[in-house]
């Protein structure tokens, strides 16, 4: 199984990858603000929030077809919330139908309403796709720390992220097996089976924790994070950060 699905070129070297990454965690956090604070109908802000993003993704060398593919991820979700939102919202009649007793309309507001939706949700997840894919996993979580976020977060995140490709292993030789043995079977049955096998791969998930735990207890584990590399904000990250803060500013303030 392929363990760098997340972070997968965050080993080239560019100006971005040398970035601090308690510089890219803040300013990502300050584009996803703009993104959503930005009224609905302002595209011409929003173009030069793509703008900026594509600079970034030229200069920190990610291959663009391998952004385009993982922000497209988002669009299933985003519809699937908001795709009755042009149903209901009041305003302009775009197009209607009646199907037996009930009359559907479609309003232009209720449009304006979905697009603005998937535009925002595609630029915040293309910002977060830079970063994840600009940082090494573990350099996020050290910036994550550095930032003072409680340590809970920062030790639950690290777990997850250390084992969720072991359990992922797991439930494929689970799967596998199960293969093996199922030839033949009804539907009834490989629902039953697979029941069990979810059953089964939380109880394992359940023991490897306690037994993870107690490793780390006998190694001397006190609840503190132990960092051994210090983060070191350069001039490059001061630039990087005024650069970027007059990019979100300035649209706001020429076309609000």
């Amino acid at each position: 199984m392929k363990h760098s699905f997340i972070d997968q070129y965050s080993g080239l070297d560019s100006f971005v990858h040398r970035l601090d990454p308690r510089t890219k965690l803040l300013c990502s956090l300050a584009f996803i603000l703009a993104v959503v604070l930005t009224p609905s109908g302002t595209w011409k802000v929003f173009a030069v929030y793509l703008l900026v993003l594509l600079v970034l993704i030229w200069l920190s060398r990610l291959p663009v077809k391998y952004i385009l593919q993982r922000s497209l991820v988002i669009f299933p979700f985003v519809i699937m919330i908001a795709i009755f939102v042009p149903f209901f919202k009041q305003g302009q009649v775009a197009a209607s139908w009646d199907i037996g007793s009930w009359h559907i309309a479609i309003t232009y507001e209720g449009l304006a309403v979905l697009v603005n939706v998937i535009v925002k949700s595609w630029l915040c997840i293309l910002c977060l796709i830079v970063l994840s894919s600009s940082t090494k996993f573990e350099q996020l979580l050290h910036g994550m720390y550095r930032l003072r976020v409680p340590q809970v977060f920062v030790q639950i995140t690290s777990f997850m992220y250390r084992y969720m490709f072991v359990l992922a292993d797991q439930a494929m030789r689970m799967q596998m097996a199960r293969d093996s043995r199922n030839y033949g079977l009804n539907r009834s049955n490989i629902f039953k089976t697979m029941g069990n096998m979810i059953g089964m791969l939380f109880i394992r998930s359940y023991e490897r924790a306690e037994r993870i735990y107690a490793a780390m207890l006998s190694r001397g584990y006190s609840g503190e994070i132990v960092v051994v590399n210090q983060l070191r904000f350069r001039l490059p990250d001061a630039y990087f950060a005024l650069s970027l803060a007059l990019l979100l500013i300035c649209p706001a303030i020429l076309w609000w």
